[in-house]
């Protein structure tokens, strides 16, 4: 399997939406796509999407003619593109204490998309995870960072212009880099855990990118601070859109070259070698809990694991808590 049909297994890739670039600077097909009740908003309450919980979870997507008033607030609204000849806006409501637009609330309820991954539809979950990186990005950028002053959305909310004329900077959309990494040595597998996450969950390093450092070197870098460990051979396993808040996780495999383990910068509580029949003990006696399946962390583990003699780990993982969650309490403002 080559590197893209790996990354196209990691949960919020398999997002078919065509981005419609030339589009966003068509002010009159933007509008046009506004004003028709074909067309969809995709609502963001607090970087939470809408969802509905009855037999199934659905997001709620609401057309923009149901709802003028926030079809008209082009300070709120991003267009991520078109699906199945149908266009979709990402929706920023406002949390300033204001009234939404009567009905909205009764729709469903407001949830945290990473508790809602491990259920949510690939593309569902693709979308949505889309939808709150743009809203994100735009909010961290409502003013300029080079004079202060406000910005402005163009380009149907995917460049956000300075308002000021004698400045004029133009923002366009970021993520940050980060690298998360499956460290081996012997057919062991490096696991950590910090202190705040929930009891027994351990996972894999990782770490964000440094300015002038490449993810390779950065790879090393975050080992070797966390855990002292140095590593040799590094390859690429996937990438996943990570937008907790606006990331873009790049997956590597890397071997240890030492084995020693020293806490050295803080972040971890704990960390220890695993092998494969270590891992099956833990898991099923309640010791260890794995990063959520929709997780790239998750699926470096899994690589690693199915790689051995004691075959796949969804069969040991069968009946065992993965350490998902059950939803949150519904919110609502």
């Amino acid at each position: 399997m080559d590197h893209a049909q790996r990354s196209a297994l990691n949960s919020y890739t398999a997002n078919p939406i065509d981005r419609a670039p030339a589009a966003r600077r068509d002010g009159k097909w933007v509008r046009s796509r506004l004003a028709d009740p074909d067309t969809r908003l995709v609502p963001l309450w607090r970087l939470e999407p809408l969802v509905r919980l009855d037999k199934e979870t659905t997001p709620v997507f609401i057309a923009p003619t149901d709802f003028p008033s926030l079809a008209s607030a082009p300070d709120a609204l991003t267009l991520l593109g078109v699906l199945d000849r149908r266009a979709y806006f990402a929706l920023d409501l406002p949390d300033d204490g204001s009234e939404w637009p009567p009905g909205l609330a009764a729709l469903g309820r407001f949830q945290d998309l990473r508790r809602l991954s491990a259920i949510l539809g690939d593309r569902e979950g693709g979308l949505l995870a889309y939808a709150r990186a743009m809203v994100y990005w735009r909010r961290r950028h409502r003013f300029c960072g080079e004079c202060g002053m406000p910005t402005q959305p163009e380009n149907a909310g995917h460049l956000l212009v300075c308002t000021n004329e004698r400045c004029g900077r133009r923002h366009f959309p970021r993520t940050d880099p980060a690298v998360i990494v499956q460290v081996e040595s012997r057919g062991r597998c490096l696991l950590a855990r910090q202190s705040h996450w929930p009891d027994k969950r351990y996972s894999v390093i990782a770490g964000y990118v440094e300015p002038g450092e490449s993810a390779e070197d950065a790879v090393a870098r975050e080992v070797r601070e966390e855990t002292s460990i140095e590593t040799g051979r590094v390859s690429y396993h996937s990438s996943q859109p990570w937008p907790f808040p606006g990331s873009l996780m790049l997956g590597f495999c890397a071997e240890a070259r030492t084995e020693q383990i020293e806490l050295l910068d803080g972040e971890l509580a704990q960390a220890a070698w695993f092998d494969r029949r270590a891992v099956t003990r833990a898991i099923r006696n309640g010791g260890l809990k794995l990063p959520p399946r929709f997780s790239i962390a998750f699926r470096l583990v899994e690589d690693w694991f199915d790689a051995g003699e004691l075959g796949p780990l969804a069969d040991v993982l069968k009946g065992s808590p993965d350490g998902i969650g059950e939803l949150i309490a519904p919110r609502v403002p």
